[in-house]
């Protein structure tokens, strides 16, 4: 009896326990099913009916970049596009034809297009047209039940208001390769861009921001109903640059249609204000998709437009070179300033003849003459007693021979030659008449216009080792550091030798006999010094010198002397450097020095390196900040 009531006993509590169990699994149905269909009944309702949710990554946009004023050099429009999506097309080819008739698509971009379906996965949407006009957009969506995949995408593009003037610093961005995707889904959207050459592509990943977002109700044909959710990326980096946008048009309108180079810089801070080659290209026309035909005409141009020539140039010095021959000179004590040579015109090495630039010579010349004058025998001697390897130190020194680090890809080291250099690359042992070669800065010496500039303003600043620069910040992918004033870091110049060459370049600007005296600032405030240079790129004969020398009127494009001009301002408180080159252009008084003389009396009156606040593009253009040409009065700082 007792062990039947224990029995009953233990059943009714398992009994119970079950009965709690099933009670328990059954509130927990019911809750869940309480929660889809009345808490996310919406959410649910859009799955039916042969509707479906789709999940976008969004492009983030692009960071822009300003001049040091805030003025927009590189920003976004909006852009249409048609995309298709692969996956949600029964047949590619039968779509594309369908909406060949309503937009026109040609025999090689149909055969782009399919490469890339075939290329990406199929979920992933492909580019078929970009820069649509509104017509265009309300076409295609009408018909868009009867194009299965397509559909409208509004995305942003690359926009650079002072297209050519700004091309090669700014460079350009275009679309992503087959060979740059690296598995980033992000670099797999249609439309996205990377930066290609120049600062766009230098500071690519910061300027490319993070992805957001997107989720879609669409209908069983594609259509979007609406956005149900939205995450917005992170926008990419705002980039300022230490260029004056204003300085930078009116220097290349100067150097018009002329092959060169011109780069201004602080000669305190290292900061660039302008940066010129010309002839310039459309980087908007990169964005867009060149033709074959414009991409042929770009890379057949005999004045190389596509190449950076301010920091891709390599090119003699010519007499430009003078001031590193005589600091080195005077540095090692084979002359001072009032050691004379006398020039007859040309000078013997052995068997060799040497010629200065003035046929029947100069006469006695001391240091200030032989750098005003620009005294070729001058400058064979001193050279000759100086050696070629305190040279090539002394140019080292003042930042030629060697990359000097800037944040631009492309950039060259140029060329300093010595006996250890020509040794290893020639294989034979350098000669004394190649030091007096290099003493004129002819030979093998090769520079680039912004290793003149920086050569110029390490003199007039006293010694200190400038860094060129381009953005305001020091800007990595994670983030911006503000760029401290750097310290000074002297060269070891003697400020006594400094003081003799600014004084002989101030001479060969504002004294008569001066080589740049008809190209000087007639302004006192703006007073400029300078020096002007003239580098052969052919061999002038025997016979021609003893006939007649061809003027560079008279000989092809090609074979004329480049004519280059290196100087600072203003005289008295040097804040500027500038180095000009014109490629074949002749004389290096009679065209480089007027150019630069334009170029920085424009930088002094618009005060070019002052700090300054953003300004909006619509207000600069109205209030003329940037200038439309050299003479406009509004642009003075």
């Amino acid at each position: 009896m007792h062990r039947d009531s224990e029995r009953h006993k233990l059943f009714s509590r398992r009994t119970a326990m079950l009965a709690g169990g099933k009670a328990v699994l059954l509130s927990a149905l019911v809750g869940r099913m309480y929660y889809l269909q009345v808490v996310e009944s919406d959410k649910y309702k859009t799955l039916a009916d042969e509707n479906r949710i789709n999940f976008r990554l969004l492009a983030p946009p692009r960071g822009r970049i300003v001049d040091r004023f805030g003025v927009p050099m590189a920003d976004n429009q909006q852009n249409y596009r048609v995309v298709l999506i692969p996956e949600q097309t029964g047949d590619v080819e039968e779509t594309l034809r369908r909406l060949g008739r309503i937009i026109s698509i040609r025999k090689g971009e149909k055969k782009h297009i399919l490469r890339e379906v075939r290329r990406k996965r199929s979920f992933v949407p492909v580019t078929l047209r970009e820069n649509l006009n509104w017509e265009d957009v309300a076409r295609i969506e009408v018909n868009t039940p009867d194009l299965p995949g397509v559909m409208i995408d509004v995305g942003q593009s690359r926009f650079y208001p002072f297209a050519i003037e700004t091309s090669h610093v700014l460079g350009y961005v275009a679309a992503v390769s087959e060979g740059e995707t690296k598995g980033d889904p992000l670099l797999e959207l249609p439309g996205f861009r990377i930066g290609k050459s120049g600062i766009e592509k230098i500071y690519d990943l910061a300027l490319r921001g993070s992805s957001g977002s997107s989720q879609v109700e669409v209908n069983a044909y594609g259509r979007v109903i609406r956005e149900l959710n939205r995450s917005e990326g992170q926008p990419g980096t705002r980039l300022q640059l230490t260029l004056d946008s204003g300085l930078q048009q009116m220097a290349s309108k100067r150097l018009g249609e002329e092959s060169g180079s011109i780069v201004v810089m602080d000669v305190h801070s290292g900061g660039v204000l302008a940066m010129v080659s010309t002839p310039g290209f459309d980087p908007n026309a990169f964005n867009k998709g060149l033709s074959s035909d414009e991409w042929n005409a770009l890379i057949s141009n005999d004045k190389s437009p596509l190449i950076n020539k301010s920091i891709g140039g390599h090119y003699a010095p010519g007499s430009t070179f003078k001031m590193v021959v005589a600091l080195a000179a005077l540095e090692k004590g084979v002359i001072t300033a009032e050691s004379e040579v006398f020039c007859s015109g040309k000078t013997e090495l052995g068997n060799a003849t040497f010629h200065c630039w003035k046929k029947g010579g100069h006469g006695i010349v001391n240091l200030n003459a032989g750098i005003a004058q620009s005294c070729d025998v001058y400058f064979y001697e001193i050279a000759r007693r100086t050696g070629i390897e305190r040279i090539a130190a002394m140019a080292r020194r003042l930042g030629l021979g060697a990359r000097l680090g800037l944040d631009l890809p492309g950039e060259k080291g140029g060329l300093i030659p010595s006996d250890k250099w020509k040794r290893g690359a020639i294989g034979a042992p350098w000669q004394k008449g190649e030091t007096l070669l290099a003493g004129i800065g002819q030979g093998y010496v090769l520079t680039t216009p912004l290793q003149l500039a920086v050569m110029t303003a390490r003199i007039v600043n006293g010694g200190v080792a400038v860094t060129p620069h381009l953005t305001r910040d020091i800007v990595t992918k994670n983030g911006i550091t503000k760029r401290e004033q750097e310290p000074a870091r002297d060269i070891g110049l003697i400020p006594a030798h400094l003081a003799l060459i600014r004084d002989a370049m101030d001479t060969v600007v504002n004294v008569p006999g001066g080589t740049a005296f008809g190209a000087r600032i007639i302004s006192p405030d703006f007073r400029m010094g300078g020096k002007t240079g003239t580098a052969q790129v052919r061999r002038i004969s025997k016979q021609e010198r003893e006939n007649r020398v061809l003027k560079n009127s008279e000989l092809p494009w090609k074979e004329r002397d480049h004519a280059l001009f290196v100087g600072y301002a203003p005289v008295d408180a040097p804040r500027y450097s500038i180095a000009v080159i014109v490629e074949h252009g002749g004389g290096g008084s009679q065209v480089a020095a007027p150019i630069g003389r334009d170029v920085l009396e424009e930088a002094q009156r618009r005060n070019a390196a002052r700090p300054g606040e953003d300004i909006p593009l619509e207000k600069a253009l109205e209030t003329k900040i940037i200038p439309l040409s050299g003479d406009d009065e509004s642009t003075q700082g």
